[in-house]
């Protein structure tokens, strides 16, 4: 206790006058307004919160929150069936809520730093399409539009928010390649997930399935969305994301996610010898290598087994042949 009272961390010592809504309140505007995160983000961070937080902690006291009480509250959310990575992902909330909160109020520390994290399986498993798949899946798109979508998400890895946001002005024919600017997720349009735009190489065929959806478009101009919805409007994700499950159903492929059309440019492109890992972080707007590298394990190469065998080789010598070891025997 005398330690405590030393670091000022004894229990009364501090009075903020504040409660932990008004913590939240302020971490909020904080990342708004100062950090100005994504409106995705906020409103992730705010389903959290309502749902979690603010039940549990809403009218405490910011001085009286303490690191037992927030692991026995963490014990809870486990005994009620919520898992692992849900509960390190509300955790991060609340630390993040009451870092904020130390440096607005003096708080003497956050007592969500001590909290014993729960583990997280990691996984490798990456679910991709095959190339037979992906020419499948367009063959048996509900239009010529959604067929151009399905083949540019995989043959350059943007993700469905890049795509509904790309304009006519971000494809470069003549030098191949699409600009990738901005991001519509959620009904808002903001950057890249990354911050910062990137260009991506433009295959052929990707090239002649955007180059026929321009010359069908009458009087279309640089600013018209390559993709657009209902009046030229923003394509509605929901019904985008119908209609390929519809379509995956009709080519009586594998159920899985749009997003892992952007997992396949990943697994095909890793696989090509000419291509190094910084290149393809470019490609998909990776904000580190350290994602890049989860497609590392798809990228088996054709000489490997031939340049282990001549490691044994060189170091236990020529392996011998039946022959010879009678003979060495006799």
């Amino acid at each position: 206790m005398l330690a405590q009272a030393r670091r000022g961390e004894l229990p009364g010592m501090v009075q903020t006058g504040a409660t932990f809504a008004d913590a939240v309140a302020e971490y909020m505007r904080w990342l708004r307004d100062d950090r100005q995160r994504k409106p995705s983000t906020l409103r992730d961070y705010e389903s959290i919160i309502r749902a979690h937080l603010l039940p549990a902690f809403g009218e405490q006291r910011l001085e009286d929150l303490a690191t037992d009480q927030i692991e026995a509250w963490s014990g809870r959310l486990a005994a009620g069936g919520i898992g692992n990575r849900t509960r390190l992902k509300i955790l991060t909330v609340l630390h993040g809520v009451m870092g904020r909160a130390k440096r607005v109020w003096r708080l003497p520390r956050n007592p969500v730093s001590d909290v014993e994290k729960p583990t997280q399986r990691r996984t490798t498993e990456i679910a991709v399409f095959s190339p037979e798949e992906i020419h499948a899946l367009v063959r048996n798109a509900a239009s010529e539009q959604d067929a151009a979508i399905y083949l540019t998400a995989a043959f350059t890895g943007l993700r469905r928010g890049e795509l509904v946001a790309l304009r006519w002005r971000n494809v470069d024919f003549p030098r191949r390649h699409i600009r990738v600017t901005a991001s519509y997720t959620e009904r808002a349009l903001s950057t890249p997930k990354s911050g910062r735009a990137r260009s991506v190489p433009i295959a052929p065929p990707v090239a002649e399935a955007l180059a026929r959806l321009n010359q069908g478009v009458e009087h279309a101009t640089d600013d018209d969305l390559v993709f657009p919805g209902a009046a030229g409007c923003y394509l509605d994700a929901s019904a985008l994301y119908r209609r390929y499950k519809a379509s995956l159903k009709r080519a009586g492929l594998r159920s899985l996610r749009f997003h892992d059309l952007r997992h396949t440019f990943g697994t095909q492109v890793i696989g090509n010898p000419d291509v190094s890992i910084l290149q393809l972080k470019e490609w998909m707007g990776h904000a580190d290598i350290a994602t890049t590298m989860k497609y590392l394990h798809f990228a088996p190469r054709a000489g490997d087994a031939d340049l282990i065998a001549e490691a044994f080789a060189s170091r236990l010598g020529a392996p011998s042949t039946g022959a010879e070891a009678g003979g060495a025997a006799r």
